[in-house]
């Protein structure tokens, strides 16, 4: 029998290798508007920030360093525009009191005693050292624990919404402490700031959550299977991605997460 060549077969063999380190990060399927997760947990990244804080806009620069707009390499990164700066003079159009609660039931999770911001969270944990030299590498090395927990997308866009399928499985014993959460997120959202902290400034926005919603709950066999309708806002941006959480709510870790590029994946939403 006849052995192909080295050269020959060394294209082949990439191309498996590709395919097989894109399948681990659990991004999308080019073949259509879907997503599953791998075998490990990549660095999921939360930012509270506000277009009202004058400290803000470093962090949210060094959110788009860190995770490019449309970058699905592995680390999944989520902005979450909080609202109590909006009394102080400027009101933030990306903020949400959600949010706000978002970060104060992580404050409770993490047993702290206060919420600020810029905050980070890494894998669900208050993550100070992201302004140092090694922020990079620490978020780096808090990818590639085993999951556990699976998650599957598949979206179907329409003209005002998403509809978005996921399918998730957990250990039975866990199945009570654990959410799923779908958000849809986008980047490139530009701001001129007319008043407060950071008057005549030119924010960029990126990873902004604009739409959040909950899975259904998990059945005695630690399954979940159903519908997230999430609405598109009506000011597009230049990245849209869906991205799952599955968490433990009481705790705040990330079990699994996975994100799904739109425009990657050929299902832009029509706006």
């Amino acid at each position: 029998m006849a052995v192909a060549p080295v050269r020959r077969l060394l294209p082949l063999l990439l191309a498996a290798a590709a395919a097989a380190a894109v399948a681990d990060r659990g991004i999308a399927d080019a073949a259509g508007c879907s997503a599953h997760s791998g075998p490990h947990v990549p660095a999921v990244v939360e930012l509270f920030t506000s277009e009202g804080c004058d400290s803000c806009p470093p962090a949210d620069r060094w959110l788009r360093a860190l995770v490019p707009p449309g970058d699905a390499r592995g680390t999944i990164a989520l902005a979450f525009h909080v609202d109590y700066w909006d009394r102080l003079g400027w009101k933030d159009r990306f903020a949400s009191a959600a949010w706000t609660e978002r970060q104060y039931a992580a404050m409770r999770a993490n047993r702290d005693g206060f919420v600020y911001t810029p905050q980070v969270l890494l894998q669900g944990r208050d993550f100070a050292g992201w302004r140092g030299p090694d922020a990079a590498a620490a978020v780096a090395a808090a990818a590639g624990r085993p999951a556990r927990a699976s998650l599957s997308l598949d979206a179907v866009a329409r003209e005002q919404a998403i509809t978005v399928t996921v399918a998730a499985r957990v250990a039975p014993a866990d199945r009570n402490r654990v959410a799923i959460e779908v958000a849809y997120v986008d980047s490139g959202l530009v701001s001129d700031v007319r008043s407060g902290e950071n008057a005549g400034a030119r924010l960029v926005h990126d990873h902004v959550v604009r739409a959040l919603g909950r899975g259904p709950a998990f059945d005695a066999r630690g399954e979940s299977r159903g519908e997230v309708v999430l609405p598109l806002p009506t000011e597009a941006g230049s990245a849209p991605t869906i991205v799952a959480l599955a968490r433990n709510v009481a705790a705040g870790d990330v079990l699994q997460a996975v994100s799904l590029p739109l425009d990657a994946a050929g299902c832009t939403p029509g706006r």
